[in-house]
């Protein structure tokens, strides 16, 4: 590495949450797709308890990045150091960490400090990167907040559940139908409307429009990570429904000796301020997520049968 000075930023925030539940937040990192909106998804590479690789993937400018990070998680001291192994132009390399002070039973301060170089040391691009990682680091540590003092009511705003279907066909075909989502307006009867750039390899960008359960329309737009090698789909809506903060989920084929499990799993996060409005006054969130757990289902099961069918029709074909 080339003697290029490092710079550092220091962003901290107080929130009314016990710094048990704020340190949790921060260490699972797996769930930040959920909970930060920039983050699509986080694939952790490697875990021995204390040490962990991740690679992340968040929207940026409107395009998707990726890198991989390493973290040493410190559950005594409430710390998370982190390093980003390949960090983008012009940043040469970038490592901090998260430290978390309790202030109390309910109350705790969170510091996320930055560390990084730039090549060539050019002011313009430390410039740069110094504002960029401040408004990040804001940006996250308020959210952090916000969530945290929701401690108490965050199980019931999280939701996550899961459908499957089994087929007795190449696991390849459903894959094939499942990746292959721009064709899906000719193949399920609830989408009539998606468009798919696929700028990247295994990226995706999607926008779909669709009928729900009781004929009305909305559209969704959407962030898909494919794995082929895996046969899984990861994904993040970018634009969700008003009963919605988050939704993540999975699409995944795994093939047994009796033949393929097809599933659909799902991670929601639901607007707590928008869960009367929109079904109703006196509705609550265990309710909403009920609500939500038959819709989205019906939907995911939906889209799964079709994928074993165009499997099955595929095989007869050939």
């Amino acid at each position: 590495m080339s003697d290029a000075r490092v710079h550092r930023t220091v962003h901290e925030v107080i929130a009314a949450a016990p710094a048990g539940v704020m340190y949790g937040l921060i260490a699972d990192a797996t769930r930040w797709p959920l909970f930060f909106q920039p983050c699509v998804h986080v694939e952790q590479l490697d875990f021995d308890g204390t040490r962990e690789r991740l690679q992340m993937w968040v929207t940026a400018g409107g395009t998707v990045k990726s890198w991989v990070t390493s973290r040493h998680l410190d559950v005594e001291r409430l710390r998370v150091e982190f390093t980003h192994d390949l960090p983008a132009a012009p940043t040469q390399s970038m490592s901090g960490v998260w430290t978390v002070v309790p202030l109390g039973d309910h109350a705790a301060k969170v510091t996320l400090e930055h560390s990084f170089t730039v090549a060539g040391d050019v002011p313009a691009d430390v410039a740069w990167v110094e504002r960029v990682t401040l408004e990040n680091s804001r940006a996250q540590l308020d959210r952090l907040a916000e969530l945290a003092e929701r401690w108490t009511r965050l199980d019931d705003l999280v939701w996550s559940f899961e459908d499957t279907v089994r087929v007795n066909a190449p696991s390849e075909l459903v894959f094939d139908f499942l990746y292959r989502a721009r064709d899906w307006p000719a193949e399920l009867p609830h989408v009539n409307r998606l468009e798919l750039v696929e700028n990247e390899p295994g990226v995706q960008v999607m926008s779909m429009g669709s009928l729900s359960l009781n004929g009305s329309s909305h559209s969704t737009e959407s962030v898909r990570i494919c794995f082929p090698g895996a046969q899984r789909i990861c994904y993040k809506q970018t634009l969700t429904s008003p009963l919605l903060t988050a939704h993540t989920g999975e699409w995944s084929v795994e093939p047994d000796e009796s033949g393929v499990i097809l599933t659909a799993r799902h991670n929601v996060l639901l607007c707590e301020e928008n869960i009367e409005s929109v079904l109703g006054e006196g509705t609550d969130a265990v309710a909403a997520g009920r609500h939500l757990r038959e819709a989205m289902g019906q939907a995911g099961l939906s889209v799964l049968r079709h994928a074993a069918q165009y499997a099955i029709d595929s095989v007869r074909v050939l």
